[in-house]
């Protein structure tokens, strides 16, 4: 089970984390989690251009191992990368000494100050040690909207839908460059970025 739209009382209880940014301009902020992926990842950067769009890449430490010339393409392009641990652990399922030492393994290859929990699922003490240690990413980035790509029931059109019916300025978005996304991820990027570029938005990458 998962939310479309994070609520406000989900986001009340990480009061730690960002969800979304204030702003009363047409900016939004797109996110990629799971990558690099030697397939997806290249088709993400090629729509991305195609709209002068800028996004977010949180990316899995062992891919950019696996993957380092993608890596290095997200990076040329002028996108924003982070952290997605090294071997994309559920927080929830693992312990915090194991945790944060695989944060900073991924720190060794992913150079950034922003951190995105797999799945979302991270504990308050884990967001504490994160905070205390200077060695681990200093911003905890959560989301607005989910695109849902990763549901293997939804189809393309149903994600697009899901982003364009949640998504308001300031929103955070989530969509994956990986295998399991890519059939639907494939289909509704294209119309989310001609959506919102239609409209006069500006897609910018998250700061640091």
């Amino acid at each position: 089970m998962y939310l479309i739209k994070t609520p406000f009382w989900l986001r009340a209880l990480y009061p730690n984390c960002t969800w979304k940014l204030p702003s009363k301009e047409k900016v939004i902020y797109i996110s990629f989690d799971d990558g690099p992926h030697p397939e997806a990842t290249p088709f993400v950067l090629a729509a991305l251009k195609k709209f002068n769009a800028k996004a977010t890449f949180f990316c899995i430490g062992n891919n950019v191992l696996k993957h380092p010339n993608v890596y290095e393409s997200i990076l040329l392009q002028g996108h924003q990368v982070g952290n997605h641990t090294y071997d994309h652990l559920n927080g929830w399922k693992t312990e915090t000494p194991t945790y944060i030492e695989n944060i900073k393994d991924a720190t060794n290859l992913i150079e950034s100050n922003l951190f995105r929990p797999p799945y979302g699922r991270i504990t308050r003490k884990q967001i504490k040690n994160i905070k205390s240690d200077s060695k681990c990413p200093q911003h905890i980035i959560m989301w607005d909207v989910l695109s849902g790509d990763f549901d293997l029931k939804l189809t393309g059109e149903d994600c697009a839908k899901n982003v364009i019916k949640n998504t308001q300025p300031g929103s955070i978005i989530v969509f994956h460059d990986s295998q399991k996304s890519w059939e639907r991820m494939s289909v509704a990027l294209p119309i989310v970025l001609a959506y919102f570029s239609n409209l006069g938005y500006r897609m910018e990458a998250l700061p640091m």
